[in-house]
């Protein structure tokens, strides 16, 4: 009988606990509910730019506007609004090649802030040295005092790598110029240039690309004193013990040895080097707008470069306003720095919904935003109650998408 009475009170508690184990156990599905929340998904990668697709990208224009030229022998080229920085069109626009002398576009935007028009300056032996064979030159001479007007005048009409070398030198140094003259690309967003000497003299492992030299002109075209040195024809330079005139090279300015001056042309830098062939940065004004072409290493030789930015450029006063730009010259928005003391994102709390959400879009982010909304979890009883735990969760879609 003993024995009788304890087994059923085994069986009771046995049974007791399998019921409370059953009433812990999760109705079908609440499992999958209830778990941790999956981590957010990786950002879809940007859109493909059109400008990091090989050949020649443009879109179609409204009614009446042509193609642009499709007869161009240029390994690269662009040709953009300079105001608005939109592209109307390129070829291989990010395709890296030596630059010749237009870097020097970029070494004014750099070192022209720092070195206006106004002072002098005694050249010294030390500053000529190290300039490469069958380099163009101005005329500079050690020992010669020069005004600062004369030196730039030297490095835009005559493309004199003596006159670079000495604002170098009043700039803090070679290598110091080089160090600058990077930063200041990249902080443009010129991605593609790696700069060795400032005055575009061939060195190993120096390039730059039809992208990055619009950005340099387009940048110089904010300054005054660059637009008047870039679009000066003629003038006197003293060099030594006599002045002597200087013409600018850029034959599509001057309209020399058989080629054109094209109307309302600004400047801004042409070159050529053995590697880098024929290049060319060229903007000019026509009622009220700015357009900007470059044009690097023609194919068909002799002033092919000049031609091209003229056909380039006929095109783009055309183009403006009427086609679907390929891409920007603009630098890409520097990433929002987080307030002093504000909490990291991984901890924030979610931004705020934006203000043009619809009531249809309550409860989940809203397209572009990018952002996450994570639910919690819900529940309430005791642990043997006879009442289940309500679990869920909302997880908004991520609907952010670069484009460049």
């Amino acid at each position: 009988m003993v024995i009788r009475h304890v087994s059923r009170a085994v069986i009771a508690r046995s049974v007791a606990l399998a019921l409370g184990a059953a009433l812990l156990l999760p109705v079908p599905g609440a499992a999958a509910r209830s778990r941790e929340p999956e981590p957010p998904r990786p950002r879809p990668l940007p859109a493909r730019s059109q400008l990091d697709r090989p050949g020649t990208q443009a879109n179609p224009g409204g009614p009446g506007t042509a193609a642009p030229p499709s007869d161009l022998s240029a390994l690269s080229w662009i040709v953009a609004d300079a105001r608005s920085g939109e592209i109307l069109a390129a070829r291989d626009a990010h395709r890296k090649l030596p630059p010749a002398s237009t870097l020097k576009a970029l070494f004014a935007v750099t070192a022209l802030p720092h070195l206006r028009s106004g002072g002098t300056h005694t050249v010294t032996d030390g500053e000529l040295e190290g300039i490469g064979f069958g380099s163009s030159m101005v005329g500079v001479e050690a020992g010669y005092r020069y005004r600062v007007d004369d030196l730039w005048r030297g490095v835009f009409l005559s493309s004199g790598n003596d006159a670079v070398r000495v604002l170098s030198a009043m700039n803090g140094g070679f290598a110091a110029t080089v160090r600058q003259m990077q930063a200041k690309a990249r902080s443009l967003g010129a991605l593609d240039t790696k700069v060795v000497s400032p005055d575009g003299y061939d060195a190993q492992g120096q390039v730059s690309s039809a992208y990055d030299l619009a950005v340099f002109g387009r940048e110089g075209l904010t300054d005054p004193e660059f637009i008047r040195y870039a679009s000066t024809k003629l003038a006197d330079f003293p060099g030594g013990r006599v002045t002597y005139p200087i013409q600018n090279t850029n034959r599509l300015l001057t309209g020399a040895d058989g080629v054109d001056a094209y109307r309302g042309l600004i400047g801004v830098k042409n070159g050529y080097t053995t590697n880098a062939g024929n290049t060319l940065i060229a903007a000019a004004e026509r009622d009220g707008r700015t357009v900007i072409a470059t044009v690097m290493n023609p194919q068909d030789g002799g002033h092919a470069v000049y031609e091209e930015a003229r056909a380039l450029l006929d095109w783009g006063f055309t183009a403006v306003g009427r086609v679907r730009p390929v891409g920007s010259l603009l630098p890409p928005p520097p990433p929002p720095r987080p307030a002093p003391g504000a909490v990291s994102p991984s901890a924030a709390a979610p931004s705020p919904r934006p203000l043009a959400v619809s009531v249809a879009q309550q409860g989940e982010v809203a397209e572009g935003d990018g952002g996450w909304s994570t639910g919690s979890v819900v529940g309430t009883g005791a642990v043997l109650a006879l009442v289940g735990a309500a679990v869920f969760r909302a997880r908004g879609r991520r609907g952010a998408r670069g484009e460049h």
